[in-house]
């Protein structure tokens, strides 16, 4: 057990952001996989900006990777367009 006030409050922060990190992520692989799933054109063009937008803002406070994000992004696009 942490022997500092300030350790004691780091460890309740963490978990707490640990929690909502875990939260959106999660939010964020559903959203891709129910795209991908999608087999309609206009549909699938219609969720991929906002998709895109969660992935963006998972990079951006360093959930996932910026990297990750950015495949992701881009083999989505690649699936969408190649939708009939």
């Amino acid at each position: 057990m942490a022997n500092h006030k300030s350790s004691i409050k780091r460890i309740r922060q963490t978990e707490k952001r640990k929690l909502a990190n875990r939260y959106y992520a999660k939010t964020a692989r559903n959203a891709v996989r129910k795209l991908r799933a999608t087999t309609e054109k206009s549909a699938a063009a219609e969720m991929l900006p906002k998709v895109s937008a969660m992935l963006d803002k998972l990079a951006k406070r360093n959930v996932i990777h910026k990297n990750k994000a950015g495949n992701l992004k881009s083999k989505l696009a690649v699936y969408v367009n190649k939708l009939a």
